[in-house]
């Protein structure tokens, strides 16, 4: 299959007019006087009679809009939106018109009710606890507030989560949703302690109670019109959601008001008659009482046009490689292969398809690209070609001829690499094994069988050696997932040979010194770190020969000895050489004299002949005696190989890529000391390392061309450094593309269900028919325009697997503002102008020796703007963070006003703040309660980082003390549960005595005493399988509430459009009798709850029942 590729003027789709019939309606609400139903679709909000008929859209903006809720008379229409970069809460008429921007906080605002007398919005938004509370500090919580529908200041009503707020009649109550943890919103099935309970509130008394506390999810509450009774969305009964009533004095006593099948209700609400509305498979219902659903015909017309975009890109390339000649780069970008020049900026799109392209390389001859693409649903080669002999590169290429090597409909094929000589084609088939395609004959070998390879994300690391008869690669040598070799195998297939063999991840292995040894990184000695990543690494050698090795251990004064030596070789030999040719040519001559009356067509021709061999070979001469290098084969010693592995790096460090100079003396390398990556250099031979540029970036790709010269290739750097000088030169690029996005969306769409198809960890795919589910979200895709819709459908689509870490996510790139913070918490009672303060954060901007200001000051301006009670603070500190602000305060006590400069800060660093307040409060109550019996630590994560905290606090300050928490609440995951269990489950055996003085127990670096771990709703992830192995090995009892079973690891890819990401389980945890720990609840020995009356008051229940326990153990072990 050929083609060419020209270039074509693509035009858009005439405009449609017709009135369509939607799917995917979101946000459904029916107005209180039941006339009236308001949605989403397609990022605007519209409104339809009950009854059906033709839409009216009320927003236009290009921004997103959603969440319409209605005023008690149904006049107006609350909505947030993102025309300002961040969802905030707009009010406008309900029949359309200029809307009214209320919030202007950088956090996402939500709107979920009006107060019964129409003049607030209730919203959810993360902007600040109060601050007594003892609740875990995370932006993934929220809180309740309520802005005037006029505009003014934000009040808070909750200082816990609560979401879908539903207020009674009379406005005593309000019914809400809760939110336990980080669950994905749209997540079914699941039967567990994260699944939302409906809760009332009393705003009289300030009491929760909760009105379902299941294990299972029931969510979106409304009352009935008498308040008597209330309806409610729910998975009970083993099925989708449907919606389910009660009566608030038997909550017991659930009956179905709904029978759907297969997808769930969503998006209930009700009238003031009593009249139902929600969505079902994206389409509108509405139910009167005692009545069967009635489907809402809905029509709207739309001018949409063909979304073809025209993309721009001088940044955010992926798999980008140098030609050999170093004159041009190909690379990826928004899933298109293009190819730039490396000394212009001219940029030429090879490929033009809405499908993702990967892992593009340039032939031998620099004319050739090979590169995978998924665009007929399945993985497979290509290769394009310049066709035009007059072209002589890809960027100013007129026809480019492109051709699909091995079609197949089944058989995946990846990751392509030309053999040195051009003639043969390694790739990577169905995922894990090494295969070679001749190019001449077709015919495809094996090369390993793939049972060293468990990762199915597609491919490994391999290399061709410089004479085509051998490939290093990476691979998993022993069973022992994820800790890889580095191996070599013959081209022709076989067993590896393993190189390592080290129990560490060794990885990117390369071969250098033409093919005499191979480059690779090792964590072998670099700090290692107590997970499944992030350890340091080293760069090694190991060199395949004993002839290489010996050569690399020469001084630098033997070793030009050496070369002089082999200099002098060289010339003898090449005098040597020239006599024998002489003598040939003699020879010849004499043989050629009888031959002097040759024809002249004869010699016509032969002058022709020799004309086209003498123009080949002048311009192929560089080549061809590369190419001879290149073929010189190799020598492979294994005997003694082990005792041939060199350690480069003169200190472990945060690795990028690394390679070594065309003449083997110098190593160049990527490393992350501080911030970003910098590029070091170290001669091998004086042993001398200094950072030769200080680049700041992220990971990069280093590369050589024949010349030698080095290329830095990388999403945010392309540069190239000459081989003498080593100074670098940017290269610069414009790729520009029109992109098809409704079709772009659909390959996506194909791509996530492929590779959930063939990564997902359990292969039945947790029972679903996934062709079959696929099929039924599919029919939403032409009814999306946006990529809010888009991950929300990819949310919803997942959802049915019931699993954990899974869900679309979209992170648009916005230019709205960011609201700043002064290290401050405010209290939400105070009524009078200003903002009074609550607490001065410790290491915030205002917690310095030099300021006047303490609890109960007053902030009265910012800049010279007064806060009043119709304007937010938060307008004054948007954008402010790292700049120098004035800041007017007032102490009510002294009645002193005076004016301070700070620097106000991100979000992310205050919440790095108020993390280390929270540990503090924790442990400063812990303290107290056991009157300093017990130590606490706090596992913020499962990571590297956390466990030398744990490590460092519990074996120093607290190393006297009888016990130990270990909190593990609101901990998102990671990988520590082997060193957990190791650190604390230390039984001592003897005492370190240093004359008759006891000095030390042993073992001495783990804990020998007891303890108690706290769970909650939040764990997730290995914050599951930590408590987890933390009971079954009977280290000690656990306390809070049951964690949900997410005890999976997942794979976060992101898609073509770098904002959408999209997760696939690809581990799962399997015990002795077969059972999976995901979907497993694990249960503590002591169950307790925190109340949310109580928790936002400082008390941490929890914690308390936690202590009592650990102390009645070590109380109990002395009788």
């Amino acid at each position: 299959m050929r083609k060419l590729f020209v270039c074509i003027a693509l035009g858009l789709t005439t405009l449609t007019g017709n009135a369509a019939s939607p799917l995917w309606m979101r946000d459904v609400q029916i107005s209180p006087d039941g006339t009236e139903i308001a949605f989403c679709y397609k990022g605007d909000i519209y409104k339809v009679s009950a009854g059906g008929g033709t839409a009216i859209q009320l927003t236009t903006q290009p921004s997103y809009e959603c969440t319409p809720i209605w005023s008690p008379d149904s006049k107006q229409i609350a909505f947030a939106s993102d025309r300002n970069g961040n969802f905030d809460i707009f009010v406008m008429p309900a029949t359309g018109g200029t809307a009214q921007r209320l919030t202007t906080h950088s956090s996402s605002e939500l709107p979920s009710a009006f107060t019964p007398d129409g003049k607030y919005i209730l919203f959810s938004a993360s902007i600040q606890d109060p601050s007594q509370s003892a609740l875990f500090p995370t932006t993934a919580m929220t809180e309740l507030y309520k802005v005037p529908v006029n505009g003014g200041r934000t009040e808070q009503v909750l200082g816990t989560p609560a979401e879908a707020v539903c207020y009674a009649p009379s406005g005593e109550f309000f019914l809400y949703q809760d939110r336990k943890g980080f669950e994905d919103e749209w997540r079914k099935h699941h039967t567990s302690s994260i699944t939302r309970d409906i809760w009332l509130y009393n705003t009289q008394t300030g009491k929760h109670t909760n009105l379902t506390n299941r294990g299972g999810e029931d969510r979106n509450p409304v009352y009935a019109p008498d308040g008597n009774a209330i309806y409610f969305l729910s998975e009970r009964d083993g099925g989708s959601f449907n919606v389910y009533t009660f009566s608030l004095n038997t909550p017991q006593e659930v009956k179905a008001m709904t029978t759907f099948k297969t997808h769930p209700v969503r998006f209930l609400s009700v009238s003031d008659k009593g009249t139902l509305c929600y969505t079902y498979d994206g389409e509108l219902y509405t139910q009167k009482s005692g009545a069967r659903p009635e489907k809402v015909k809905v029509e709207l017309v739309r001018d949409d046009e063909q979304q073809l975009a025209t993309l721009k890109f001088s940044q955010g390339a992926t798999s980008a490689s140098v030609s050999p000649d170093g004159k041009q780069i190909a690379f990826i970008v928004r899933g298109d292969v293009f190819v730039t020049s490396t000394d212009y900026a001219t940029t030429k799109q090879i490929t033009n398809t809405p499908a993702k392209e990967a892992a593009v390389s340039f032939a031998p001859d620099n004319r050739t690209l090979v590169y995978a693409s998924e665009r007929t649903g399945n993985w497979q080669l290509y290769t394009a070609k310049i066709s035009r002999k007059e072209d002589p590169n890809f960027p100013n290429a007129t026809l480019i001829e492109e051709e699909v090597l091995l079609p197949s409909k089944t058989v995946e094929r990846t990751y392509p690499q030309y053999s040195p000589d051009g003639k043969e084609l390694a790739f990577i088939e169905d995922r894990n094994r090494l295969m070679v395609l001749n190019l001449k004959t077709k015919k495809v070998r094996q090369v390993t069988d793939g049972s060293t390879w468990y990762n199915t994300g597609g491919g490994f690391d391999y290399e061709w050696s410089p004479d085509g008869k051998w490939f290093t690669l990476e691979f998993i040598g022993n069973r022992h997932d994820p800790y890889s070799d580095v191996g070599i195998v013959s081209a022709q297939g076989g067993a590896i040979t393993n190189l390592t063999n080290s129990g560490y991840i060794s990885g990117a292995p390369r071969w250098v010194l033409d093919g005499n040894a191979i480059l690779f990184q090792t964590e072998r000695y670099g700090m290692r770190a107590h997970a499944s990543w992030g350890s340091q690494q080293d760069v090694m050698l190991v060199f395949l020969n004993q002839d290489a090795y010996d050569r690399y251990r020469l001084s630098k004064e033997d070793f030009e000895l050496l070369k002089e030596f082999e200099k002098e070789q060289k010339k003898a030999k090449e005098k040597d050489d020239e006599k024998t040719k002489d003598a040939k040519k003699s020879k010849a001559e004499k043989a050629d004299k009888g031959n002097v009356n040759k024809g002249k067509a004869d010699k016509s021709k032969a002058d022709k002949e020799k004309s086209k061999v003498d123009s080949s070979k002048d311009s192929n001469q560089d080549e061809s005696a590369d190419d001879k290098a290149d073929q010189k084969e190799l020598l492979v010693e294994l005997n003694g190989i082990e005792d041939r592995i060199v350690r480069l790096t003169p200190n472990s460090s945060d690795l990028g890529s690394a390679i070594l100079s065309k003449d083997g003396e110098d190593l160049y390398y990527f490393s992350a000391f501080e911030d970003g990556y910098d590029l070091w250099k170290m001669n091998l031979r004086e042993k001398d390392t200094k950072r030769l540029h200080k680049l700041n970036t992220g990971w990069a790709s280093l590369m050589l061309d024949k010349k030698g010269d080095i290329f830095l290739l990388g999403s945010r750097i392309m540069q190239k450094m000459d081989a003498k000088s080593d100074a670098l030169k940017s290269i610069s690029y414009q790729a520009e593309m029109k992109m098809d996005l409704a079709a772009e969306r659909e390959t996506m769409f194909d791509h996530v269900y492929k590779q959930h198809q063939k990564r997902f960890y359990n292969v039945n795919m947790h029972g679903v028919d996934w062709d079959a589910m696929t099929n039924a979200y599919r029919k939403f895709l032409p009814h999306i325009d946006n990529n809010y819709d888009f991950a929300e459908l990819l949310s919803e689509w997942l959802g049915e697997l019931n699993v954990s870490h899974t869900g679309g996510r979209y992170s648009p790139k916005g230019k709205g503002d960011v609201t700043s913070n002064l290290g401050l918490l405010f209290d939400w009672n105070y009524q009078g102008k200003g903002m009074q303060i609550a607490e001065v954060i410790e290491k915030g901007p205002f917690d310095h020796s030099r300021t006047k200001v303490k609890v109960g000051c007053i902030i009265e301006k910012i800049n010279g703007e007064e806060i009043t009670l119709d304007n937010d603070i938060t307008c004054l500190l948007n954008n402010k963070a790292g700049k120098k602000t004035l800041i007017s305060i007032y102490n009510p006590q002294s009645k002193e006003r005076w004016e301070e400069v700070v620097m106000p800060v991100t979000n992310g660093q205050l919440n790095g703040l108020l993390y280390k307040r929270w540990v503090k409060q924790r442990a400063a109550d812990v303290e107290k309660w056991s009157k300093g019996r017990l130590g606490y630590v706090h596992i913020q994560s499962m990571g590297d980082d956390s466990f030398r905290t744990v490590y460092s606090d519990i074996l120093g300050k607290y190393n006297n003390c009888e016990g130990i928490v270990i909190d593990t609440r609101f901990n998102g995951g990671g990988r520590l549960h082997e060193d957990i269990e190791i650190l604390f489950s230390g039984q001592k055996y003897f005492t370190q005595v240093v004359r008759g003085r006891e000095a030390c127990d042993m073992p001495s670096r783990r804990w020998n005493k007891p303890s108690i771990m706290l769970q909650c709703e939040a764990n997730y992830s290995n914050a599951h399988g930590t408590p987890w192995v933390y009971k079954h090995q009977k280290i000690g009892k656990l306390v809070g509430m049951p964690v949900p079973g997410t005890m999976t690891s997942v794979s976060w890819e992101t898609l073509q459009d770098p904002s959408l990401v999209f997760g696939i389980p690809i581990v799962g945890y399997r015990l002795p009798d077969g059972s999976y720990l995901e979907n497993t609840q694990l249960e503590p020995d002591v169950k307790v709850a925190n109340n949310p009356e109580t928790v936002v008051k400082g008390e941490d229940t929890q914690l308390k029942v936690a202590v009592d326990e650990l102390l009645k153990e070590i109380d109990s072990q002395k009788k």
